[in-house]
């Protein structure tokens, strides 16, 4: 009872004109963070900080939380109307929305994206309220054996990912590792891969690889394919139906608990987990072959995920000061810029301030869905622009967004290269999703599994003695070994299919 007593005390202030008003502030801030490809939130948040000094403390911490919670919703826009995840926790939402975009149903596609934020970022929001305390035991647990043991997880979802093409899959998977190794050597800070480029010293930006790989490739295949429209005289749809909703409501709770305790673990971004929920999301589906055609659960499943992860996140930084990602980080800063320290003192100190916060998360949820479902139907529209209008805005707007991170011009030749690499692997069948997985997972990967080893004095057995990390390689390990027996169940029934045929 004490809990439900302090957030309703929560509410009480988070209802007051001006939180209210800074609230609604950082949700439109954050949606258009995440419609605008390039940005993100915790480059908007660290821009917006200083402006926050004139504001008091609560004011200021909601706005900055409404931007990142804002963004997880906002993210989906461009990535299933034009094919541009602007961050990598979209990349999953492009391979089924855009599908669904080019079959004339981007709206019910946003719809559910929507929808499907609000449920799971509600959820994830009533797992901090009640379960924070007992929960954020959980980030404790974790050390570099549980992060590679997660890592090595995360990449087992290659086989799922990669289709029929598995031997292509697992190429581009090591392409991906590949490209994450240009740069500084996380532990040691040896050069590696730069061909004496001092711009390569800092590694390639993630954010323009997708942008290649999804925007440009997308382009290139529309103009090889002279498309006069990104759709050609189809009906197009606005909302979703009661169809949709009873077809996705058990991927959005699924996604929601998902995201929520993955959340829990410091490092653990959206963007793994995003990948996680949908391949959950392919595992339990009557229907697997229709992911990568346009799945309307996938869509629910990634997008809930993404929200619920974000508050999740909130649990080891306001039990511990522990960030689980860049923004939260940065949010971080906010808090320590006013004095405060988030951990067991916030919460014994100024238990009204950070009530408040909670409380505002359940009104910035809110204010999103209101928000969101409207302007369904103008970004559905955006589907009727003529390709020869859409395809150069297209390109500008991927050039802009890259150019937005570093102000360097070898970002947008990087998205340039691997738009031509996009384009070549979809010419030739290589899935594109693991080698973005790859890389997503590469550093956590590598540099968990070097602290492991020196750890252990080189013994590969501290990631089987371990409670958690045993967890993690069970169900990795049993996750391949499903996945190789599904590609061969498969291949052998193809080929008794072709026998009989002859």
């Amino acid at each position: 009872m004490d809990a439900w007593n302090m957030l309703l005390q929560g509410f009480g202030s988070a209802l007051s004109p001006i939180n209210l008003l800074f609230a609604l502030i950082g949700c439109i801030a954050g949606t258009l963070v995440g419609v605008l490809p390039g940005l993100g939130p915790t480059a908007a948040i660290a821009m917006l900080l200083p402006l926050t000094t004139m504001l008091p403390p609560a004011p200021a911490i909601i706005m900055m939380a409404a931007i990142y919670y804002g963004a997880m919703y906002g993210g989906s826009t461009t990535a299933i109307l034009v094919n541009i995840p602007g961050e990598a926790s979209s990349v999953p939402t492009a391979l089924d929305g855009y599908q669904l975009n080019l079959q004339g149903r981007g709206g019910p596609a946003l719809g559910i994206s929507a929808i499907s934020s609000f449920v799971a970022g509600t959820l994830g929001v009533l797992g901090l309220t009640f379960f924070a305390p007992l929960l954020s035991q959980v980030a404790l647990a974790f050390g570099p054996p549980e992060y590679f043991a997660l890592a090595f997880l995360g990449l087992s979802l290659i086989i799922s990912l990669s289709g029929r093409a598995l031997v292509k899959g697992v190429l581009a998977a090591a392409f991906g590792l590949l490209i994450s190794m240009i740069g500084l050597d996380p532990l040691t800070g040896v050069a590696r891969m730069t061909f004496g480029q001092p711009l390569l010293m800092a590694g390639i930006e993630f954010v323009p690889i997708i942008m290649g790989l999804f925007a440009v490739s997308e382009v290139l295949l529309n103009v090889e394919s002279s498309v006069k429209g990104i759709l050609s005289d189809k009906k197009i749809e606005w909302l979703p139906s009661l169809a949709d909703l009873r077809a996705t409501w058990a991927a959005m709770l699924r996604a929601g608990a998902l995201g929520f305790f993955m959340g829990l673990i410091p490092g653990c971004s959206p963007a793994v987990t995003s990948f996680m929920a949908y391949d959950l999301e392919k595992r339990v589906s009557k229907h697997p072959e229709r992911f990568g055609k346009g799945a309307m659960d996938a869509v629910a499943a990634v997008e809930g995920a993404n929200n619920a992860t974000a508050s999740g996140g909130f649990v080891p930084l306001f039990a511990f000061g522990i960030p689980s990602g860049p923004a939260l980080a940065v949010l971080l800063g906010g808090f320590m810029m006013y004095g405060l320290q988030p951990g067991p003192r916030l919460m014994t100190e100024q238990p009204q301030l950070l009530w408040t916060i909670i409380a505002s998360m359940y009104i910035g949820n809110v204010v999103l869905l209101i928000l969101n479902l409207p302007l369904v139907g103008l970004w559905a529209r955006m589907a009727l622009i003529p390709f020869p209008i859409l395809g150069p805005l297209i390109v500008a707007f991927t050039f802009i967004g890259a150019y937005s991170l570093r102000f360097q011009m070898l970002d947008i030749w990087i998205v340039v290269l691997f738009g031509v690499i996009g384009y070549l692997m979809r010419k030739f069948g290589f899935p594109v999703a693991p080698l973005v997985l790859a890389a997503v997972l590469a550093k956590l990967f590598e540099t968990s599994l070097i602290q492991s080893l020196v750890i252990s004095q080189g013994s590969p057995l501290i990631f089987f003695t371990r409670p958690i990390a045993l967890g993690f390689m069970l169900v990795a390990l049993s996750s391949m070994a499903r996945g190789m027996w599904l590609q061969f169940k498969t291949h052998t029934a193809n080929v008794a299919l072709e026998d009989s045929d002859v």
